[in-house]
């Protein structure tokens, strides 16, 4: 469960980035979580960028031993911790980052990979640039505490 939730932490703290309708169409007041599309686009997104993960072959076997609940507990995390870091309704209730990926020997490689997957998503989902750069921003602080030196 932990290499799950550690590709699901990657996935959150790169699925900041929004992937809605265009920021124009937006109010400038708005939090992040409704300039992307709320609760909905976020799932989406989250569902799309850890199949991506878990069917790389450099990164699958961060997914490994897994039974689909365990799974299933580690999308809805990433789900919690995108809706919450993006200013929505909802709170982040596991452990973490540092926790999440201790031991789990993520490199520099698989970061970056795992980066290129989440660009690939927000490709996919027209994610405007504007938001995008907010979230790779807060992601960026975040590779401290997950890849191993």
């Amino acid at each position: 469960m932990t290499r799950m939730k550690t590709l699901a932490a990657v996935v959150a703290l790169l699925a900041l980035l929004p992937w809605a309708a265009p920021a124009a169409a937006h109010d400038a007041n708005e939090s992040l979580y409704k300039r992307v599309g709320g609760y909905d686009a976020i799932a989406a997104v989250v569902d799309d960028f850890l199949g991506r993960l878990s069917s790389d072959p450099q990164l699958a076997k961060f997914f490994v031993g897994h039974s689909t609940e365990s799974l299933k507990r580690i999308r809805q995390l990433v789900v919690e911790q995108l809706c919450e870091a993006t200013g929505g309704p909802c709170f982040y209730t596991g452990r973490s980052m540092k926790e999440v990926h201790q031991g789990l020997k993520i490199s520099q490689a698989d970061w970056e990979l795992a980066v290129k997957h989440l660009n690939e998503t927000f490709d996919k989902f027209k994610v405007p640039a504007k938001e995008r750069g907010e979230l790779l921003g807060a992601v960026g602080g975040l590779q401290a505490d997950i890849v191993e030196h």
